[in-house]
């Protein structure tokens, strides 16, 4: 079974000189993400909480509407990575292949593989109606607060990122790591459709800056509030903007900078 980190031997200096010692270092491979028998894309993650990423890659990629629609699903070790196979419904993997002609892979930049900026746009995105209640203030840091103490992986390692799920009230259902940001949101997407939980009843927490990927992937499944502890990019604004998602960044104790749809915030 892939694990997600490993004992490495390092020299480490300390005021000039030299420790052999035992250090643990996060590990990532390739993962196939294969539908209906044939590989869509190649990530490489942290192999740990593969059914969740594939999952909500799967949403957020908008090749599936609902978790639902995902019949089947077996993580497959190779000597090389591993493979997720997936069985989807007939009508989503007509689509899929449709897209697929027009995709070479996807990595963390959100956009590669497309072949012309007309694509862009047809991303699935989508717009997020009036989410079921208002965040306070004091949610944010309560988050901040849990999510540091549930970081495992990065408290061992120091290398990957955190996506939380949080209520309304600021406390944390869930979490997911991974070395991309992405990935751990598409954990997390995964694990919350898994548990059979409605999108517009918390926000997320990211331990990353909010990148555009960010934004999109919560948009596609109807995320209404996005918190991260560093900036956003100009993209992710103007996305957030125009899909209606309340975008958070510097969530820094009881500091954070609010760069859209703010009527959400109490």
């Amino acid at each position: 079974m892939a694990v997600a980190h490993g004992q490495y031997d390092v020299e480490r200096w300390v005021d000039g000189g030299a420790i052999c010692e035992e250090d643990m270092v996060a590990e990532e491979v390739p993962v196939a993400l294969v539908y209906n028998g044939f590989s869509h894309a190649v990530m490489m993650t942290t192999p740990q909480d593969l059914e969740d990423f594939a999952l909500g890659f799967s949403l957020s990629e908008g090749i599936i509407t609902d978790a639902c629609e995902l019949y089947d699903i077996e993580v497959v070790e190779h000597p090389q990575g591993c493979e997720v196979q997936m069985r989807i419904a007939g009508e989503r993997f007509a689509g899929l292949r449709q897209r697929r002609r027009a995709m070479a892979g996807r990595t963390g930049c959100g956009l590669c593989g497309i072949e012309s900026l007309n694509q862009i746009v047809a991303r699935p995105v989508g717009t997020v109606n009036a989410s079921r209640g208002v965040l306070h203030t004091g949610a944010l840091s309560r988050a901040q607060a849990e999510l540091h103490a549930r970081q495992h992986l990065f408290h061992l390692t120091g290398a990957v990122h955190a996506a939380a799920w949080c209520g309304l009230d600021g406390a944390v259902a869930l979490v997911r790591e991974d070395v991309g940001r992405h990935n751990a949101l598409d954990k997390l997407i995964g694990a919350v459709a898994a548990h059979g939980d409605a999108f517009d009843e918390g926000f997320v927490l990211m331990t990353s800056r909010a990148s555009y990927e960010i934004v999109q992937k919560a948009a596609a499944v109807g995320i209404a509030v996005v918190a991260a502890v560093s900036a956003p990019t100009g993209m992710a604004v103007r996305l957030a903007e125009a899909a209606g998602v309340t975008l958070i960044g510097f969530a820094r104790g009881a500091r954070h900078s609010v760069y859209s749809h703010p009527q959400r915030i109490h």
